[in-house]
C-alpha cells in the first residue's frame, strides 16, 4: 500500500522576512541618524577639496584688489642720514658734521592706459574667482548626496541579502525535512546548501562594502559613525520639470559656472590686448614732493647747521620710442590669446550642452528603469508564491524556489539602487545646467524618513 504524501511545511513569505529586516534597520538608526542637508553642511566645513576652493577664492579676490592699486594715488615716506669728516688744504668747514633729510613722495596717474586695464581685469577676475567657487560648492553637494545613497545602497543590499538567507535556511530545512521523511531526493538539500554558502558569501561582501561606504562618508564629513536617514517609504519620486531638454540647455549655456569662466576670461584677454597696444601709448602722472633737510652751512659767512624745507608739485610724462619690437611681438602674442580664449568659451558652451543632454536623458532612463523594476519587483513576487505553492503541492522542485527568491532579492536591490540614482542623476543635472544650490538639497531631503 502506497503511503499518502507528506505535506511539505508551509514557508515564511521572502516579502515579510525583508520588511521585518528593513523596518529593523530603520528602527535601530533612526535615533542616530543624520539627515541629507546635516551632512551637507558638515562637509562644508569639514571637506579639503571645497575648503581649499575657498581658500583660493579668498586668494583671488585679494589678487583682484592689488589690480586697481595701479590707477590709485600712491604716497611715500623716505628719510636719510649721513655722517662726514672734512680735512681740506684750506682749513675752511673743516670737521665733522652729519645731514639729516626727510621726503614725502607722492604720485597720481593721470593717463595710464595699462593700469586701467589691468584694474577692469582685477573686476572682471572677481566674477571668475566666484564661479569656480560656485563650481567647488556644486561638485560638494553631488559627492556628498553621492557618498550618501552608496551607503543607503550598501545597507539595501546587506538587508536583502540577509532577507534572502533567512528564506533560503528556511528552504534549506523545508529540504532536509522533507529528505528525511522521504518525500524528496537529497538534491533538494544539495541545492539548498549550495545556494545557502552563495548566499553567506554575497553577505560577507556585502557587509565589507558597507563598511567601505561608511567610511567614505565618515571622511567627507568629519564625523564617525554616521548613519544616514533611510528614504521614506512609499517612495515618491519628483517629476522631472521643466519636461524640455532644450530649456536646460539654454540655461546652461548662460549660468553655468564654466560658461562664466570661459565668457569672463574672453573679455580679459581682450584687456590683456589693450595693455599690450598700451605699451606704445604716453603716460601721464601728477607728482608732488615735501622734503625737510638739515646739515652744515655751505658759507663761512653762516656757521652752523642749516634746515631747508622744499616743496615740488609737477607732471611727469613718458613716451615710449622703441623697445627692440617687444611691444609688437607683445600684442601679436595677446591677440592670438585672445583668439583662443574665444575657442574656449565655444569650447565650453558645447561642452555643458552635451553633458545637460546626456544627464536630462539619464534622469529620464532613470525614472523608467524604477516604473519597470516597480513592476518586475511585484511580478517577482508573485512568481516566488506561486512557485512556494507548487513546491508544496509538488509541482515545482526545490531550484525553482531558490530561482525564484534569488530573482525577488535581485530585483529589490536594483529597485533600490535605481531610485538613489534617479535623486543623485537630478541633482547632476542641475549641476550640468548650472543651477544646482545647497537649497536643491531640500527636495531630496524631504524623501527621507523624518
Amino acid at each position: 500500500m502506497t503511503a499518502a504524501p507528506t505535506r511539505r511545511p508551509r514557508l515564511v513569505p521572502s516579502r515579510r522576512l525583508a520588511l521585518a529586516a528593513l523596518l529593523a534597520w530603520a528602527g535601530s538608526s533612526g535615533a542616530q541618524a543624520q539627515s541629507l542637508v546635516d551632512l551637507y553642511e558638515a562637509a562644508r566645513g569639514f571637506d579639503a577639496t571645497y575648503l581649499s576652493a575657498r581658500s583660493q577664492y579668498d586668494a583671488n579676490l585679494a589678487k583682484a584688489e592689488q589690480a586697481r592699486a595701479g590707477v590709485r594715488p600712491q604716497v611715500g615716506l623716505g628719510g636719510s642720514a649721513t655722517w662726514s669728516d672734512r680735512n681740506s688744504s684750506t682749513n675752511v668747514l673743516d670737521g665733522s658734521y652729519n645731514n639729516q633729510a626727510v621726503t614725502l613722495s607722492a604720485s597720481q596717474p593721470l593717463y595710464r592706459p595699462a593700469n586701467s586695464a589691468a584694474a577692469e581685469q582685477g573686476r572682471l577676475s572677481v566674477s571668475v574667482a566666484e564661479a569656480q567657487l560656485q563650481a567647488a560648492e556644486q561638485e560638494l553637494i553631488v559627492r556628498t548626496t553621492q557618498a550618501y545613497f552608496d551607503v543607503l545602497a550598501a545597507q539595501d543590499t546587506v538587508t536583502f541579502v540577509q532577507a534572502q538567507k533567512a528564506a533560503v535556511a528556511e528552504q534549506l530545512a523545508a529540504a532536509k525535512r522533507n529528505f528525511e521523511v522521504g518525500t524528496s531526493t537529497v538534491t533538494d538539500s544539495r541545492e539548498a546548501q549550495a545556494r545557502y554558502d552563495l548566499v553567506l558569501a554575497q553577505e560577507i561582501a556585502a557587509e565589507n562594502d558597507l563598511r567601505v561606504k561608511k567610511l567614505a562618508l565618515d571622511q567627507l564629513v568629519g564625523r564617525s559613525g554616521v548613519a544616514p536617514k533611510p528614504l521614506a517609504v512609499p517612495v515618491a519620486l519628483p517629476a522631472l520639470a521643466p519636461a524640455d531638454p532644450q530649456a536646460w540647455v539654454g540655461l546652461a549655456e548662460t549660468t553655468h559656472p564654466s560658461v562664466l569662466q570661459a565668457t569672463q576670461g574672453l573679455e580679459i584677454a581682450r584687456l590683456e590686448t589693450e595693455k599690450a597696444k598700451a605699451g606704445e601709448k604716453p603716460t601721464l602722472d601728477l607728482i608732488g614732493q615735501y622734503q625737510v633737510a638739515r646739515g652744515p652751512s655751505s658759507s663761512s659767512a653762516i656757521p652752523g647747521y642749516v634746515r631747508n624745507n622744499t616743496g615740488t608739485v609737477g607732471l611727469q610724462f613718458n613716451l615710449p620710442l622703441y623697445a627692440g619690437g617687444a611691444l609688437q611681438n607683445r600684442i601679436k602674442e595677446t591677440l592670438a590669446l585672445e583668439d583662443k580664449a574665444r575657442t574656449d568659451l565655444e569650447a565650453a558652451r558645447r561642452g555643458v550642452a552635451q553633458a545637460t543632454r546626456s544627464a536630462y536623458f539619464g534622469v529620464l532612463s532613470g525614472q523608467s528603469q524604477v516604473k519597470a523594476l516597480e513592476a518586475a519587483e511585484a511580478s517577482s513576487q508573485s512568481a516566488l508564491e506561486a512557485n512556494q505553492l507548487g513546491y508544496q503541492v509538488g509541482v515545482r522542485i526545490n531550484i525553482d524556489v531558490l530561482n525564484a527568491q534569488s530573482q525577488l532579492f535581485q530585483t529589490k536591490r536594483d529597485l533600490a539602487a535605481a531610485r538613489y540614482n534617479v535623486l543623485i542623476g537630478g541633482l547632476r543635472l542641475k549641476q550640468a545646467s548650472g543651477q544646482l544650490k545647497g537649497e536643491d538639497l531640500q527636495a531630496v531631503n524631504a524623501l527621507l524618513v523624518p
